[in-house]
Protein backbone atom coordinates (compact mmCIF):
# COMPACT_ATOMS: atom_id res chain seq x y z
CA UNK A 1 0.00 0.00 0.00
CA UNK A 2 1.43 3.17 -1.44
CA UNK A 3 0.97 5.83 0.78
CA UNK A 4 -0.11 9.42 -1.13
CA UNK A 5 -0.60 12.07 1.02
CA UNK A 6 -2.38 15.12 -0.36
CA UNK A 7 -1.21 17.14 3.39
CA UNK A 8 0.84 20.19 3.98
CA UNK A 9 1.87 18.94 7.23
CA UNK A 10 2.26 15.08 7.14
CA UNK A 11 5.81 13.74 9.05
CA UNK A 12 7.72 12.93 5.78
CA UNK A 13 6.52 14.13 2.85
CA UNK A 14 3.79 17.17 3.66
CA UNK A 15 3.18 19.44 0.98
CA UNK A 16 4.81 17.52 -1.82
CA UNK A 17 1.79 15.48 -3.54
CA UNK A 18 -1.04 18.34 -2.40
CA UNK A 19 -1.66 19.73 -6.28
CA UNK A 20 -3.38 17.01 -8.92
CA UNK A 21 -0.07 16.94 -11.22
CA UNK A 22 2.18 16.12 -8.77
CA UNK A 23 -0.25 13.14 -7.48
CA UNK A 24 -0.55 12.16 -10.53
CA UNK A 25 3.20 11.56 -11.40
CA UNK A 26 3.34 10.34 -7.37
CA UNK A 27 0.97 7.75 -8.40
CA UNK A 28 2.55 6.58 -11.73
CA UNK A 29 6.22 5.93 -9.87
CA UNK A 30 4.57 4.02 -6.71
CA UNK A 31 2.09 1.37 -9.35
CA UNK A 32 5.30 0.80 -11.46
CA UNK A 33 7.40 0.46 -8.77
CA UNK A 34 4.71 -2.18 -7.83
CA UNK A 35 2.16 -1.08 -5.30
CA UNK A 36 -1.33 -2.89 -5.24
CA UNK A 37 -2.80 0.08 -3.35
CA UNK A 38 -2.53 3.30 -3.00
CA UNK A 39 -3.62 5.28 0.03
CA UNK A 40 -4.57 8.52 0.01
CA UNK A 41 -4.71 10.55 3.06
CA UNK A 42 -6.04 14.34 2.93
CA UNK A 43 -5.44 15.25 6.81
CA UNK A 44 -2.68 14.75 8.67
CA UNK A 45 -2.59 12.49 11.93
CA UNK A 46 0.70 12.84 12.57
CA UNK A 47 1.68 13.00 16.67
CA UNK A 48 0.40 16.84 17.70
CA UNK A 49 -1.35 17.48 14.72
CA UNK A 50 -4.31 19.34 14.54
CA UNK A 51 -7.85 18.20 12.93
CA UNK A 52 -9.20 20.23 9.92
CA UNK A 53 -12.91 20.68 9.11
CA UNK A 54 -15.28 17.90 7.03
CA UNK A 55 -15.64 20.36 4.38
CA UNK A 56 -11.48 20.93 3.72
CA UNK A 57 -10.96 17.27 3.65
CA UNK A 58 -13.23 17.23 1.06
CA UNK A 59 -11.78 19.72 -0.79
CA UNK A 60 -8.42 18.25 -0.64
CA UNK A 61 -9.59 14.64 -1.60
CA UNK A 62 -12.19 15.04 -3.53
CA UNK A 63 -10.66 16.31 -6.84
CA UNK A 64 -7.80 14.48 -6.77
CA UNK A 65 -9.14 11.11 -6.27
CA UNK A 66 -11.57 11.84 -9.13
CA UNK A 67 -8.03 12.60 -11.38
CA UNK A 68 -6.72 9.57 -10.11
CA UNK A 69 -9.27 6.90 -10.93
CA UNK A 70 -9.94 8.61 -14.21
CA UNK A 71 -5.86 8.36 -15.17
CA UNK A 72 -5.33 5.04 -13.80
CA UNK A 73 -8.63 2.89 -13.79
CA UNK A 74 -7.10 -0.29 -13.19
CA UNK A 75 -5.42 0.77 -10.06
CA UNK A 76 -7.07 -0.11 -6.29
CA UNK A 77 -7.53 3.43 -4.06
CA UNK A 78 -8.04 3.27 -0.50
CA UNK A 79 -9.27 6.47 1.58
CA UNK A 80 -7.22 7.65 5.09
CA UNK A 81 -10.10 8.68 6.84
CA UNK A 82 -12.24 8.39 9.85
CA UNK A 83 -15.32 10.01 9.10
CA UNK A 84 -18.32 7.94 7.57
CA UNK A 85 -19.55 11.18 5.17
CA UNK A 86 -16.46 11.06 3.52
CA UNK A 87 -16.14 7.58 3.03
CA UNK A 88 -19.47 7.60 1.10
CA UNK A 89 -18.61 10.50 -0.82
CA UNK A 90 -14.88 8.79 -1.67
CA UNK A 91 -16.73 5.36 -2.43
CA UNK A 92 -19.27 6.98 -5.14
CA UNK A 93 -15.93 8.39 -6.71
CA UNK A 94 -13.86 5.04 -7.29
CA UNK A 95 -12.34 4.61 -3.44
CA UNK A 96 -12.27 0.53 -2.91
CA UNK A 97 -10.99 0.74 0.12
CA UNK A 98 -11.80 2.80 3.77
CA UNK A 99 -8.63 3.14 5.77
CA UNK A 100 -9.40 4.40 9.36
CA UNK A 101 -7.29 5.38 11.54
CA UNK A 102 -10.16 5.30 14.77
CA UNK A 103 -11.18 1.64 13.97
CA UNK A 104 -15.16 3.41 13.94
CA UNK A 105 -14.20 5.10 17.38
CA UNK A 106 -14.46 9.03 15.91
CA UNK A 107 -17.41 8.52 13.63
CA UNK A 108 -20.18 6.52 15.14
CA UNK A 109 -22.15 6.12 11.79
CA UNK A 110 -18.98 4.59 10.53
CA UNK A 111 -19.07 0.98 10.60
CA UNK A 112 -22.45 0.84 9.53
CA UNK A 113 -21.27 3.04 6.89
CA UNK A 114 -18.48 0.67 5.22
CA UNK A 115 -20.90 -2.08 6.06
CA UNK A 116 -23.48 -0.45 3.75
CA UNK A 117 -20.81 0.19 1.25
CA UNK A 118 -19.90 -3.60 1.03
CA UNK A 119 -16.23 -2.21 0.43
CA UNK A 120 -12.79 -3.31 2.68
CA UNK A 121 -11.65 -1.77 5.34
CA UNK A 122 -8.88 -1.00 6.99
CA UNK A 123 -9.42 -0.94 11.17
CA UNK A 124 -6.79 1.05 13.07
CA UNK A 125 -6.24 0.75 16.89
CA UNK A 126 -4.80 4.22 18.32
CA UNK A 127 -4.99 5.49 22.27
CA UNK A 128 -6.71 9.18 22.37
CA UNK A 129 -6.09 11.55 19.59
CA UNK A 130 -3.39 12.86 17.00
CA UNK A 131 -2.88 15.75 18.98
CA UNK A 132 -2.31 13.99 21.92
CA UNK A 133 -2.19 10.44 21.69
CA UNK A 134 1.90 10.29 22.37
CA UNK A 135 2.15 12.48 25.28
CA UNK A 136 1.69 9.45 28.02
CA UNK A 137 0.13 6.43 25.91
CA UNK A 138 -0.73 3.62 29.26
CA UNK A 139 -1.51 -0.13 28.93
CA UNK A 140 -1.07 -2.86 31.45
CA UNK A 141 -0.53 -5.06 28.44
CA UNK A 142 -0.56 -3.51 25.29
CA UNK A 143 -1.38 -6.42 22.82
CA UNK A 144 -4.13 -7.98 24.78
CA UNK A 145 -5.90 -4.32 25.00
CA UNK A 146 -5.05 -4.12 21.12
CA UNK A 147 -6.61 -7.26 20.05
CA UNK A 148 -9.46 -7.23 22.73
CA UNK A 149 -9.99 -3.91 20.86
CA UNK A 150 -10.44 -5.67 17.52
CA UNK A 151 -12.40 -8.40 18.40
CA UNK A 152 -14.68 -6.01 19.71
CA UNK A 153 -14.60 -3.97 16.84
CA UNK A 154 -14.60 -6.73 14.79
CA UNK A 155 -17.72 -8.47 16.13
CA UNK A 156 -19.68 -5.28 15.77
CA UNK A 157 -19.05 -5.10 11.87
CA UNK A 158 -19.94 -8.92 11.74
CA UNK A 159 -23.50 -8.24 12.75
CA UNK A 160 -24.04 -5.27 10.44
CA UNK A 161 -22.91 -7.70 7.61
CA UNK A 162 -19.56 -6.29 6.84
CA UNK A 163 -16.68 -8.44 4.98
CA UNK A 164 -12.89 -8.19 4.39
CA UNK A 165 -12.37 -6.31 7.39
CA UNK A 166 -7.83 -6.00 7.58
CA UNK A 167 -6.13 -4.69 11.35
CA UNK A 168 -3.69 -2.83 11.43
CA UNK A 169 -2.25 -2.51 15.42
CA UNK A 170 -1.31 1.46 14.84
CA UNK A 171 2.14 1.36 15.55
CA UNK A 172 2.91 4.59 16.64
CA UNK A 173 -0.42 5.97 17.10
CA UNK A 174 -0.84 5.80 21.29
CA UNK A 175 2.13 3.99 21.66
CA UNK A 176 5.47 4.36 23.12
CA UNK A 177 9.17 2.64 21.63
CA UNK A 178 8.26 -0.13 24.13
CA UNK A 179 4.54 -0.50 23.04
CA UNK A 180 5.38 -0.45 19.26
CA UNK A 181 8.68 -3.19 19.74
CA UNK A 182 6.54 -5.23 21.87
CA UNK A 183 3.13 -5.27 19.19
CA UNK A 184 5.77 -6.08 16.57
CA UNK A 185 7.05 -8.85 18.68
CA UNK A 186 3.56 -9.99 19.14
CA UNK A 187 1.98 -9.88 15.48
CA UNK A 188 2.16 -14.03 15.00
CA UNK A 189 -0.87 -13.58 18.15
CA UNK A 190 -3.03 -11.49 15.43
CA UNK A 191 -3.43 -14.17 12.86
CA UNK A 192 -5.85 -15.41 16.13
CA UNK A 193 -8.31 -12.96 14.54
CA UNK A 194 -8.57 -14.35 11.19
CA UNK A 195 -8.08 -11.07 9.39
CA UNK A 196 -5.34 -9.76 7.16
CA UNK A 197 -3.09 -8.18 9.18
CA UNK A 198 -1.26 -4.25 7.79
CA UNK A 199 1.54 -2.69 9.28
CA UNK A 200 2.29 0.63 9.33
CA UNK A 201 6.00 1.62 10.28
CA UNK A 202 7.49 3.84 7.44
CA UNK A 203 9.73 6.17 8.44
CA UNK A 204 8.07 6.72 11.88
CA UNK A 205 9.94 7.61 15.60
CA UNK A 206 9.93 3.85 16.59
CA UNK A 207 12.84 3.26 13.95
CA UNK A 208 14.19 6.91 14.67
CA UNK A 209 14.52 6.61 18.01
CA UNK A 210 16.29 3.61 17.91
CA UNK A 211 18.95 4.61 15.34
CA UNK A 212 18.99 8.16 15.45
CA UNK A 213 18.21 8.91 12.15
CA UNK A 214 15.66 11.05 11.15
CA UNK A 215 12.43 10.68 8.22
CA UNK A 216 14.66 11.61 5.94
CA UNK A 217 17.51 9.22 6.43
CA UNK A 218 15.17 6.15 8.11
CA UNK A 219 14.72 4.14 4.76
CA UNK A 220 17.11 1.41 6.20
CA UNK A 221 15.98 0.84 9.70
CA UNK A 222 12.33 0.97 7.54
CA UNK A 223 13.26 -2.03 5.44
CA UNK A 224 14.58 -4.13 8.48
CA UNK A 225 11.08 -3.25 10.47
CA UNK A 226 9.29 -4.62 7.35
CA UNK A 227 11.15 -7.73 6.87
CA UNK A 228 10.56 -8.45 10.61
CA UNK A 229 6.98 -7.76 10.38
CA UNK A 230 6.79 -9.56 6.85
CA UNK A 231 8.53 -12.49 8.72
CA UNK A 232 5.95 -12.15 11.70
CA UNK A 233 3.12 -12.97 9.44
CA UNK A 234 2.34 -9.10 8.15
CA UNK A 235 -0.15 -9.43 4.91
CA UNK A 236 0.24 -5.67 3.95
CA UNK A 237 2.61 -3.10 4.49
CA UNK A 238 1.45 0.72 4.29
CA UNK A 239 4.53 2.35 2.69
CA UNK A 240 6.53 6.04 1.39
CA UNK A 241 9.01 3.58 -0.54
CA UNK A 242 7.10 0.92 -2.72
CA UNK A 243 10.60 0.20 -4.66
CA UNK A 244 12.22 -1.42 -1.05
CA UNK A 245 9.14 -2.58 0.38
CA UNK A 246 8.56 -5.04 -2.90
CA UNK A 247 12.17 -5.89 -2.66
CA UNK A 248 11.47 -7.16 1.13
CA UNK A 249 8.37 -8.87 0.51
CA UNK A 250 10.54 -11.11 -2.90
CA UNK A 251 13.15 -11.63 -0.65
CA UNK A 252 11.21 -13.00 2.50
CA UNK A 253 8.81 -14.80 0.24
CA UNK A 254 12.24 -16.47 -1.23
CA UNK A 255 12.38 -18.37 2.31
CA UNK A 256 11.14 -21.84 2.05
CA UNK A 257 7.79 -22.78 3.17
CA UNK A 258 6.97 -18.35 3.74
CA UNK A 259 3.77 -16.83 2.38
CA UNK A 260 3.68 -13.27 1.79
Amino acid sequence: MGILNLTPDSFFDGGRFEKPDSALRQTEIMLQEGATIIDLGAMSSRPGSDEISEVEEAQRLLPVLEALVAAFPEAIFSVDTYRSNIATEAADRGAAIINDISGGTYDDAMLATVAQLGIPYVMMHLQGKPKTMQEQPEYAHVTEEVMLFFARQLEKLRLLGAKDVVVDPGFGFGKDLAHNYQLLQDLPQFQILESPVLVGVSRKSMINKVLGTRPETALNGTTAAHTIALMKGANMLRVHDVKEAVQAIKIVGALPSTTV
